[in-house]
């Protein structure tokens, strides 16, 4: 069941990467505010066991209680909490995406439980679910449902990382034709230490990566020691070691030669999901900080009064509003693609594979936004309880310890940032996206010195008008690049990563002025919300200039990037607002109710 505002038809639905191109507010899309009951309810239900089942247990997780962890899932698969993903036919529920990120949201409050969490149920099952044949869902879904069976997931492996298909794990038929024979090593395998069946890549014959689905039993399988890390440190975390394992042939996961399509679908759904698993933590952490500066007291006075305090304090709700607007939005539209399909026919895992791909560039987007937010609200967490953000005793810690490997998880930064212009760029050659055409006319306008204007005559014009002006940097700056270099431009990875940078800051304010128009009541925004696009966009609107204006600088030189910057200026737009005034609304709201001042929960 999606929201209520879905779009009706494919018609209706934008294409991904469109925000690029449609005018703020062209197309209503799902907020929290518009979350169907029932996706409240799994909500509420998951956000309650993270609270009373996980959170008190956090020093015997943080010390690698590997049979907690186990009994965890196995509460969580009573629950239904394991089963969102997994069709009806093999035991699960088979919900909307939208409720498969809230349950990632509810279960980040803990970064160790979160990783177990996902790597169960996202990278460890979901192959299983999308390319399995019905023999091999039949066999593992339903245990994977309960948490009777735990799943995990190996691919990386030494020099083989962000280059997945670098693998040197072989995979061989044996002369019977009974099995496969794998040899090899994975490495930093999440759940490996307790995980009854593994998703497991290796190349067959040495050149056709492929996917197996691997027990726990098997002959020839070894699993190493714990890795000892810096954060996330009660999640399992084991290398795997294959020597002559015999793997049984009708565990063959999908087709020879074809283990990339799992691997990168795979990818893209959890760096969608992973927008949603940063926010549970970063609402719990502005919470703890809240409370701590309200009873901390400097110079006999409660270090939330302090200007600068209330400063980090307004920056961690705009962050989260505006991952929380991006993330939802994106979740629907992937529902609104599937919610006219029939969940039970044979072929709706494609069309559902179909809907996550097409929405590549935003879940890009949410991994590296969401994973560089978390960090950042973390940090400023720490620096508001000083001294004491350093001990273990205060949360913030562990979060902060935990936070930072989620800028390397689904796919680095730095690969996810050429992703995202990378694919705006491909689709644009394909005629998907009219990005050279939009871009032609955008340099028309800027010859003649014209700035977009805002279709409604309201208080966050001015912020459509920053939103629209975000785009035309990140078109204009694709453009010149594309035509500079051309099929070099893979190689200039700075001027495609400043681009990736407007391009998010594009997609943020869109998301932000639309979801806030939504809620308006009367067509007044709340005010809190006002003050929180205004705030962003006051960041966001100078970043996004000199973002463009270093990768025009990286692009060109001489007289043609003096005209391209004389160009640029007309988009060198500000809007005077007291940053002062700003924050105090926000953070005056963010007393009020304790937290999160916008939680829908």
């Amino acid at each position: 069941m999606v929201a209520e505002n879905a779009a009706s038809s494919s018609r209706d639905i934008p294409t991904g990467g469109a925000f690029l191109f449609e005018e703020v507010g062209a197309t209503r899309f799902v907020t929290p505010e518009s979350f169907t009951e029932e996706q409240r309810l799994f909500f509420k239900t998951a956000l309650q066991f993270s609270r009373e089942k996980v959170l008190p247990q956090a020093p015997r997780i943080e010390h690698k209680d590997n049979a907690l962890l186990r009994e965890l899932l196995r509460q969580a698969g009573e629950l239904g909490l394991l089963s969102v993903d997994i069709p009806e036919a093999y035991g699960g529920i088979g919900l909307d995406k939208t409720t498969s990120l809230l349950l990632a949201e509810a279960m980040s409050l803990n970064g160790s439980w979160s990783v177990t969490f996902g790597a169960h149920t996202g990278i460890g099952t979901l192959p299983i679910v999308w390319f399995g044949n019905a023999a091999q869902k039949a066999k593992y879904l339903p245990k994977l449902a309960t948490g009777e069976w735990v799943a995990a997931y190996a691919l990386t492996e030494q020099g083989s990382g962000s280059d997945a298909l670098g693998a040197k794990t072989r995979a061989v038929r044996s002369p019977d034709g009974k099995h496969w024979i794998l040899n090899g090593s994975k490495l930093y395998i999440t759940n490996a230490a307790f995980a009854d069946v593994f998703v497991v890549f290796a190349k067959v014959d040495g050149d056709r990566f492929t996917g197996f689905i691997v027990e726990k039993d098997t002959p020839g399988l070894t699993v190493g020691p714990e890795e000892h890390k810096m954060g996330i440190r009660g999640s399992s975390t084991c290398p795997l070691y294959f020597e002559d394992a015999r793997v049984p042939a009708e565990n063959l996961l999908g087709e020879v030669g074809k283990g990339h399509k799992i691997a990168f679908n795979i990818l893209n759904y959890g760096r969608l999901k992973l927008g949603a698993g940063v926010i549970g933590s970063m609402k719990l952490q502005l919470q703890n900080a809240l409370r701590f500066a309200q009873e901390r007291k400097q110079f006999g006075t409660p270090i939330v009064r302090f200007p600068l305090s209330r400063e980090k304090l307004a920056r961690m709700v705009s962050l989260i509003y505006a991952l929380e607007s991006m993330t939802y939005r994106t979740a629907g539209l992937v529902d609104a693609r599937l919610s006219s399909r029939d969940k039970g026919a044979p072929d709706y895992e494609g069309h559902l594979l179909a809907a996550v791909e097409e929405y590549a560039i935003e879940s890009s987007i949410m991994k590296v936004y969401g994973s560089e937010a978390l960090g950042q609200l973390v940090d400023d967490a720490v620096q508001l309880h000083g001294g004491a953000g350093y001990i273990e005793e205060y949360p913030v810690e562990r979060a902060y310890r935990d936070a930072r490997i989620n800028r390397i998880f689904e796919g680095t930064n730095e690969i996810n940032r050429m992703l995202i212009t990378g694919m705006l760029l491909k689709r644009a050659v394909k005629g998907d996206l009219p990005l050279f055409a939009v871009a032609g006319d955008i340099a028309r306008e800027l010859d003649q010195g014209e700035l977009p204007r805002a279709r409604l005559d309201d208080a966050l014009a001015p912020q459509e008008v920053a939103a629209e002006v975000a785009k035309r940097l990140a078109l204009h700056g694709l453009r010149v690049a594309a035509e500079t270099f051309g099929p070099e431009l893979e190689n200039h990875q700075e001027v495609l990563a400043a681009l990736s940078d407007v391009v998010m800051d594009a997609f943020a304010l869109d998301s932000l002025v639309t979801r806030t128009r939504q809620t308006a009541q009367g067509g007044t925004p709340d005010a809190t919300r006002l003050a929180l696009v205004r705030l962003y966009a006051f960041d966001s609107i100078p970043r996004a200039y000199d973002r463009t204006r270093r990768a025009l600088c990286a692009t060109l030189e001489g007289a043609a990037l003096e005209k391209e910057l004389k160009r640029l200026r007309a988009l060198d737009v500000f809007t005077p607002y007291d940053p002062a005034k700003l924050r105090e609304t926000v953070v005056t709201a963010l007393e009020a109710t304790g937290g999160y001042p916008l939680q829908q929960d």
